[in-house]
């Protein structure tokens, strides 16, 4: 029920992003819109997998550590720990896990740390960097390929909210979108590294510790 009412908002947003696009042409709103589009098809979609209790808990209790991390590194720009702990979660425990703990820590922490219309691209960005790492868990599984994508994705997410920012506040020209990423340079620096430093120094650990609980979770004991 709540994912065939999740897949309903989202062909409604969509189609409300498509309209105010083309009627008003307010691009602000129609990239509104449309996050919150990619958000209900993602919960839809979420909503499909497996549920149980427990593995529901886990990813509450990674999302809530996530977040706590970051509200307490605020006062260090840009320096937190979500991103890594969305992509560990993406590549020890899949993409729905992944998703599940980057969006919902940035959702979170943003009650903290002030809500708006940024707030749905951060969602999806943070989820994508859980996405990312369950697409490359094959190839990060050591400490120092773990950390590169960390890093790089510091910088990739960056890219996501100030291409979101360009396009819905400032001219649609090359000089704009050079100056608004210019502009955001330093910050998206200040996250990657902070992102290679913290994968440096736990990320493996982590890793391996997610993944023996999620083998205690799908172990099943069979009584004779």
């Amino acid at each position: 029920m709540r994912s065939r009412v999740a897949r309903i908002l989202f062909v409604a947003a969509l189609a409300a992003a498509a309209a105010v696009a083309f009627v008003t042409h307010t691009s602000a709103l129609a990239l509104l819109l449309a996050a919150a589009a990619l958000l209900a098809g993602a919960a839809a979609w979420l909503d499909g997998g497996p549920q149980s209790a427990k593995e529901v808990t886990m990813i509450a209790t990674l999302a809530a550590a996530a977040a706590a991390g970051r509200v307490l590194l605020a006062p260090v720009p840009d320096v937190q720990p979500l991103t890594d702990i969305a992509i560990v979660t993406g590549v020890a425990l899949g993409a729905r896990a992944g998703i599940g703990v980057g969006a919902t820590a940035a959702f979170v922490s943003n009650f903290f740390l002030g809500q708006g219309l940024w707030t749905p691209w951060q969602m999806l960005a943070w989820g994508g960097c859980g996405a990312a790492g369950a697409a490359l868990a094959p190839l990060v599984r050591r400490r120092i390929p773990f950390a590169v994508t960390c890093f790089v994705l510091g910088y990739a997410y960056g890219f996501v909210l100030d291409l979101w920012n360009w396009y819905g506040f400032y001219p649609h020209t090359w000089a704009s979108f050079l100056a608004r990423q210019a502009a955001g340079f330093p910050f998206d620096t200040a996250h990657a590294v902070g992102n290679l430093a913290l994968a440096l120094a736990a990320g493996p650990e982590l890793r391996r510790l997610l993944e023996r609980y999620s083998k205690r979770l799908r172990t099943e004991v069979v009584w004779a």
